[in-house]
């Protein structure tokens, strides 16, 4: 079995759209509706004072989708971990569509839950 988490960079975003809650309500309705995932519970929300950004968490049956946004600095940050394969979303186009990113930076990574060769021969230390 093998889940996979993918690390997101957004940068070049619009400042106002990543301190608007209601936007990222969108990004993540989006993300949710497309990759078919299963929230357990409301998605929680913390808005920093001041200039600051937004931290949104949605636990998932498939595990989390969470978000950082720094409108200071334009850009965002994003972690999807599910438990089970899912089709690879569009970050790209979504995240300019959605907070009007020019950069994004997408990373995959497998998640193995068994220990399989080096690993599974390597003494714990």
């Amino acid at each position: 079995m093998l889940g996979f988490e993918w690390v997101v960079e957004a940068h070049g975003c619009d400042a106002e759209r990543l301190a608007d809650p209601a936007a990222l309500e969108r990004l993540f309705a989006a993300a949710i509706a497309d990759l078919s995932l299963r929230p357990v519970a409301p998605t929680l929300w913390h808005r920093f004072p001041g200039a600051g950004g937004i931290t949104g968490l949605a636990l998932l049956a498939e595990s989390h989708l969470a978000v950082h946004t720094f409108p200071e600095h334009a850009s965002l940050c994003l972690n999807l971990f599910c438990c089970r394969p899912r089709p690879e979303w569009d970050f790209a186009a979504e995240l300019a569509r959605l907070v009007g990113a020019t950069r994004v930076c997408v990373r995959r990574l497998d998640r193995p839950y068994g220990a399989t060769g080096a690993a599974a021969a390597a003494p714990a230390a």
